[in-house]
């Protein structure tokens, strides 16, 4: 019998160990809330003389096991009660718990464990050791509040230990607070608000808590900036909003009075059983703000913003609700250290730029309602990412420019000043908007000095710029009625526009400052940028909470953002809601088509199904059928596609080469471009839209995709929400991921004969969104680790091993190439990685079973507040720009976030965890996408590929994880999996005729799959040349289609010329057909 040994650890250990310093009491209280702390600290102060010695302490202090047992024999050992109130249930402090029971059963301390959210917890009870009645006594007061009942709750709690305290046991408990009521500074709570005046009502709802602590500041401050503002603002606390008795009070008495708006200081989701919350059916839009846990010197060193923790709380859940994240208001600060509970309590302390900036959205968006219609002001953006004429409007999965004449049309109907769209492209790229440069540097004194002087630091003279023509500023803009459409100018110079549009370290050039403050200084009431996605949620500053000098708050400021957004992209989404204010509104994908088998390949699907059935009968009828399909595979280049080799196996080829003809039949498609507000959800996705720009609350809902099995996302046009990063894995997708696991093995012991022995994983935060982390679990399982929950919370707590013996195989040593997003939205994973890497390294197994006893950082991902790879694939085809391309994917993935989650650069440990990889490996969940249809998977996979070879190694394999059926993965070599969507989508007529629905822009979508295509070809030595004949064929080769192309979008025919021109000129295109050299003659008309 074999025993076998698993072991684990939590998140907290990835904590800094932190030593209160304290010295033995007779009791010992411990919180995660500062308001329970300091109304303990004040009434036992009240009553010192009365009761035993005491201390307190933050749990936040305590979050490492190696600080709870320090603290534990220092502190806890010497006392005779101890309280802990938790918030999360027993695992947000499991280690504490534990070292607790040690010494309850050593004779020490009694014990008493309370929930925070009063609600009766039995895991608590069950770590407790005083009895329940009493249990429920203490949590009874402290969820009372106040200096008064928190005395008697330490009086009960020392005679429960057998200590002499006061109160009396029969004294009369305090007055009860209600559990909601109205408040107003220096009056606290009132029985009944003022009576309406007149004026828009805006409500301040936080937790009892802090008045109960004394701690309003920040409510105090928002209450007075609002008021100064034009608003009558009431002050609102809660218990809790999922509190019954606080909910029904907030929906009866704000009921029918003129609430304009509702700002939430209290955190997480409001949502019921039910979905509903307090705040539905008020008609006003809800406005989040945060209170940060951290000190404001740490915030404003801070790329982040927000920890965690405060991120989950304060924003993400709260999305779920449909809340606008206002900013930050405020940040902790110590009080002086009490000598006598040797406790320095936190307080909420006001940041009044933060307050007015928060003040000033609000009344933005109420200015914005209360505009009438035919007055409103609104600025309709459209992309120029990634720069080129050609590409222009670009959107993911939407034809922006036919969304834009749609919303146009609606915004009339709606009784708008507008006008029909007309000749978009034309009338924008006359360039007819214009700023004197003049006006712009009298408008730029306003910002602060030091983003002045960055902005000159970059870019010098503003007269210098690109757009400056004859002393103004030129811009793509054009106005239909009061409606200003306008293309969104590049935020740096072309010949850098893929480093610079991920660069949060350099501002955007003059330009681009300039275009926004005109809208600003054209009375612009509303921005709605059209389609996923722009760049103002990517410019320099905090990825969440941004402060004065970041440049998103620079260049928005208070103006109210409307953003349409593919519903699929969550993780991008999160990006414009957390650093723009934008109400975010999800749109349908492409419809989705079944692909045709190329008629091409008919021969070779009636021989493989003859061949299917020819199993027992003539063994020579089989050989020659073996022997036909070769040759029709080798005739018809899919032999190539698969990489086969002229003597390999039947065993091999023939089970290959079937396997890909049926994921050809079994493909599909986007068809065409979705159009904003017209098809299945579009009366949804109009009214969303309307909503938004009268100031009205968005529904909240779901991002994911509808085209695999997220049917919850549907009806699109609601604000769309993100998942709990700390509940990511989770279970299913743990039990995914393992499947996902397995199936990588198989294919890479098939092709290459032995097990891969190291993995580079490649993950991005979208998908990880959208699959809650299967990618994730994938690599755990291939280092054989697996997730720790709080069944409780559905949380993740930390990590266990599984035994090689479970595995069944060698630990795979996986390194994780994070992106940008994946690293702020998930800073989590990355430590629990690390954590587990850690764990395996103190494992007893030998070096071949466990690489993993060889410590090295194997977590590695841009540079702190930098995002993408700061590469633009294909633009270029010479060997020298695949180096420069390598040396920017090494560049853009050198640092190594640690155990601790700080980033730190190691590019030298990069590189040696390339030098042992053998494969690498990109999960796609998308089957409204693919790996043709975005330059990213081009610079993700495509630059690991160049950064081997700048490093002078050997190629690895490729894998692409096709998880689009969650129910049969499929891994395929990055050659075949091109080749597939070469065959099914890129050259599929029936796809070709879905974009030529779309004028220009599906032209864009034709040209840019073939510069993707390119872009593979020349990083990655992944396309062979036969491919380039299709797309040849099926575009520029064909009449229909090149006419086509000439007459909707002449840059792109040109540049599609160019570009197969290059393609030659580089060698990675031959062809001996004389009819594709005269096509491309300079001056060619097709």
């Amino acid at each position: 019998m074999h025993v076998v040994v698993r072991e684990s650890r939590g998140l907290g250990e990835t904590a800094v160990p932190h030593d209160p310093a304290q010295d033995p009491a007779d009791l010992v209280a411990l919180s995660f809330s500062d308001s329970d702390l300091g109304a303990l600290a004040a009434g036992w102060r009240a009553m010192r003389g009365s009761l035993p010695t005491l201390r307190l302490a933050s749990l936040e202090a305590l979050r490492h096991p190696l600080a709870v047992d320090l603290y534990a024999e220092r502190t806890l050992a010497g006392a005779r009660a101890v309280l802990v109130r938790l918030v999360g249930g027993a695992g947000a402090w499991r280690h504490g718990l534990d070292a607790l029971a040690a010494l309850a059963r050593a004779g020490g301390p009694v014990v008493a464990v309370l929930p925070g959210d009063g609600r009766p917890d039995a895991a608590l009870d069950a770590a407790s050791t005083l009895p329940v009645p009493v249990l429920r006594r203490l949590a009874a007061l402290l969820d009372h509040g106040g200096p008064d009942a928190a005395a008697r709750a330490l009086a009960e709690l020392a005679a429960a230990a057998g200590l002499a305290a006061a109160p009396p046991a029969d004294a009369a408990d305090p007055e009860p607070l209600p559990a909601a009521g109205f408040y107003r500074p220096g009056a606290g709570a009132l029985a009944e608000p003022p009576a309406p005046d007149g004026r828009p009502e805006a409500v301040v709802v936080f937790y009892r808590s802090y008045l109960l602590a004394a701690d309003t500041a920040p409510v105090d401050a928002l209450l007075a900036a609002l008021e100064a503002r034009g608003f009558a603002a009431h002050g609102l606390f809660v218990t809790s909003l999922k509190d019954p008795a606080a909910a029904g009070f907030v929906r009866t008495r704000l009921a029918g009075r003129p609430v304009a708006a509702i700002v939430s200081a209290t955190a997480f989701s409001a949502r019921g059983d039910d979905g509903a919350t307090p705040f539905d059916g008020l008609g006003a839009p809800v406005f989040q703000v945060a209170l940060s846990t951290a000190r404001r010197r740490d915030w404003a060193a801070s790329t982040r913003g927000l920890s965690p923790a405060d991120l989950a709380m304060h924003v993400v859940l709260p999305e779920v609700d449909g809340r606008i994240f206002a900013g930050v208001a405020s940040f902790k600060a110590p009080t002086a250290r009490d000598p006598d509970t040797q406790y320095s309590r936190f307080v909420h302390r006001p940041d009044p730029g933060r307050i007015a900036a928060i003040a000033d959205r609000i009344a933005a968006r109420r200015r914005l309602a209360a505009t009438p219609a035919a007055a409103r002001r609104i600025a309709l953006v459209l992309s120029t990412y990634p720069g080129r004429q050609h590409l222009v409007a670009h959107a993911v999965g939407l034809d922006a420019l036919a969304s834009a004449a749609a919303v146009l049309e609606d915004l009339a109907a709606a009784g708008h000043r507008t006008a029909p769209a007309g000749d978009l492209v034309a009338d924008l790229s006359a360039r007819t908007g214009t700023w004197p440069v003049a006006a712009y540097e009298a408008t730029l004194a306003g910002l602060p000095e030091a983003a002045r002087a960055a902005l000159a630091a970059a870019w010098g003279d503003p007269a210098a710029d690109p757009a400056v023509a004859d002393g103004a500023f030129r811009f793509a803009a054009t106005t239909r009625g009061d409606v200003l459409v306008a293309l969104q100018p590049e935020r740096g110079a072309p010949a850098s526009r893929a480093a610079d549009y991920h660069d949060l370290a350099r501002p955007p050039r003059h330009g681009y400052v300039a275009f926004h403050l005109w809208l600003a200084a054209r009375g612009t009431d509303a921005l709605v940028h059209m389609g996923a996605h722009g760049t103002l949620e990517w410019l320099p500053g905090k990825a969440v909470a941004l402060g004065p000098d970041c440049w998103p708050e620079l260049l928005v400021g208070a103006l109210p953002v409307v953003y349409p957004f593919v519903v699929n992209d969550p993780g991008e989404a999160a990006q414009a809601r957390r650093r723009i204010g934008a109400v975010t509104l999800g749109h349908l994908p492409p419809p989705l088509a079944d692909a045709a088998l190329p008629a091409d390949l008919a021969a070779l699907e009636r021989l493989l199904d003859e061949w299917s059935t020819a199993d027992g009968l003539d063994p020579a009828r089989r050989d020659r059928l073996i022997a036909a399909i070769r040759a029709e595979a080798e005739a018809t280049g899919v032999a190539a596609d698969l990489a086969l080799a002229p003597d390999a196996a039947p065993a091999e080829a023939l089970p290959a080469i079937d396997r890909f003809v049926c994921d050809l039949k079994e493909s599909r498609y986007g068809d065409g471009l979705h159009v904003y507000g017209r098809g299945a959800c579009g009366r949804e996705e109009r009214d969303g839209l309307l909503a938004a720009l009268t100031g009205r609350p968005v529904a909240a809902g779901p991002s994911g995709s509808p085209h695999r099995g997220r049917t919850d996302v549907l009806p699109t046009g609601r604000n769309l929400y993100a998942v709990d990063p700390r509940a990511v894995p989770t279970p299913a997708a743990h039990a995914q991921g393992i499947r996902l696991a397995e199936e990588l093995v198989r294919r890479h012991l098939q092709d290459e004969g032995e097990l891969p022995r190291s993995v580079v994983v490649d993950l991005w935060g979208s998908s990880t969104m959208r699959t809650a982390g299967e990618d994730f679990a994938m690599a755990l399982h291939l280092a054989g680790l697996r997730p720790v929950w709080d069944h409780g919370t559905g949380r993740v707590t930390g990590v266990e091993t599984v035994a090689p013996a479970l595995i069944g195989r060698p630990r795979i040593d996986v390194t994780l190439r994070v992106s940008g997003l994946f690293r702020d939205i998930f800073p989590g994973l990355a430590q629990l990685f690390e954590l587990g890497a850690d764990l395996l390294a103190g494992r007893d197994e030998a070096d071949g079973d466990n690489p993993y006893r060889r410590r090295a950082p194997r977590v590695f991902a841009p540079a702190p507040g930098r995002y993408g790879v700061g590469l633009d694939p294909g633009a270029d085809l010479s060997p020298e720009a695949r180096d420069r391309a390598g040396r920017a994917w090494l560049a853009a993935s050198s640092h190594a976030i640690g155990l601790d989650g700080d980033s730190r650069p190691d590019p030298a440990g990069l590189a040696a965890r390339l030098a042992g990889a053998d494969a690498f490996v990109h999960a796609h969940d998308l089957t409204e996408t693919d790996i043709l249809l975005a330059a990213d998977h081009a610079a993700h996979t495509g630059g690991f590929a160049a950064a081997r070879a700048v490093l002078g190694l050997s190629p690895a394999r490729l894998w692409h994880l096709d998880v689009t059926r969650a129910d049969d993965p499929r891994v395929r070599a990055l050659p075949e999996e091109i080749a597939r969507i070469v065959r099914a989508r890129a050259t599929a007529p029936g796809w070709i005729a879905g974009m030529m629905r779309h004028g220009f822009r599906g032209a864009a979508e034709i040209v840019a799959t073939v510069e993707h295509l390119a872009a593979f070809a020349h990083l990655a030595d992944a396309v062979p040349a036969h491919l380039f004949d299709r797309v040849f064929d099926a575009t520029l080769g064909d009449d229909a289609v090149a006419a086509f192309l000439a007459r909707e979008n002449a840059a792109g025919h040109a540049a599609l010329a160019a570009l197969f021109r290059r393609l030659r000129a580089a060698g990675l295109w031959t062809t001996r057909r004389n009819r594709v050299a005269a096509i491309l003659e300079p001056g060619f008309a097709p």
